[in-house]
């Protein structure tokens, strides 16, 4: 069994990574260090609820070829239970975009037919990186080979986000596929892009967590890693009052 002291992730009660917390690192560290070292969790918006509730109306959709209407209903009290207790300020908003987003999503996916399985979890391990990454996919279709994840937003982007990119190619790794897609779903419109170079991309996952790995081996508490690393408290990671505070009692900034 691997020594605690020699694995600088468990040392910090990090049993495994994932593309979101990699992703994180590499675009904010002081918030990575803020969120997986000091275990502050801030409030969680409700555009991730609106995400959420949309991709359950979708899958219920796709997976039991349920009526559009059932699907914009079972999103809309999705988005209820989850946001029941938000003080999110924009959450009368996103919960507006909600009807107009599973419709479109499902008009985009419907043409694939029934997925093979959906929130399917994988697991990669790297030679050289102390803990696994994990990550969970959205759908597959196994007999084409194809994986797609979703993503939500209130504006359409032109091409694929380098982040979803390292995402997706975890998936496409575990599973064995060279067919990832990821859909992008507006109130207004969607566009499912196919993620090219996944080695590429997937090297970069595993380089970001090398990167990582390394940084944490340089400390032995807590504090030691706050020390190497400051916060850009103007950056949006830092708009929930209650981050900025966290922020100031860690370093003071």
């Amino acid at each position: 069994m691997e020594n605690i002291l020699d694995n600088p992730f468990q040392r910090f009660g990090i049993a495994h990574l994932s593309p979101s917390t990699a992703n994180l690192f590499a675009k904010a560290p002081a918030s990575f260090v803020m969120t997986k070292i000091f275990g502050f969790r801030g409030q969680v918006g409700a555009a991730a609820f609106r995400g959420t509730a949309v991709e359950s109306g979708i899958a219920h959709g796709l997976v039991n070829g349920a009526e559009t209407s059932e699907c914009v209903d079972l999103a809309r009290k999705e988005f209820a239970r989850l946001s029941a207790f938000s003080t999110d300020p924009k959450k009368e908003a996103e919960q507006g975009y909600i009807p107009d987003m599973v419709k479109i999503g499902l008009g985009e996916l419907r043409p694939y037919g029934r997925p093979t399985s959906t929130q399917g979890a994988v697991r990669v391990d790297v030679d050289g990186l102390s803990v696994p990454i994990i990550g969970y996919y959205d759908f597959m279709w196994a007999d084409h080979g194809i994986i797609v994840d979703l993503k939500t937003s209130s504006r359409l982007t032109s091409k694929v986000e380098s982040a979803h990119a390292r995402q997706v190619s975890l998936y496409s790794r575990a599973m064995n596929t060279k067919d990832a897609r990821i859909c992008y779903v507006t109130p207004k419109k969607s566009a499912v892009y196919t993620v090219e170079n996944l080695d590429g991309h997937f090297n970069s996952l595993v380089q970001i967590s090398l990167a990582m790995q390394s940084f944490l081996s340089k400390a032995q508490t807590k504090e030691d890693v706050a020390s190497m690393i400051a916060p850009d408290i103007d950056s949006f990671y830092y708009n929930d009052p209650l981050q900025r505070q966290r922020a100031f009692e860690i370093w003071g900034i």
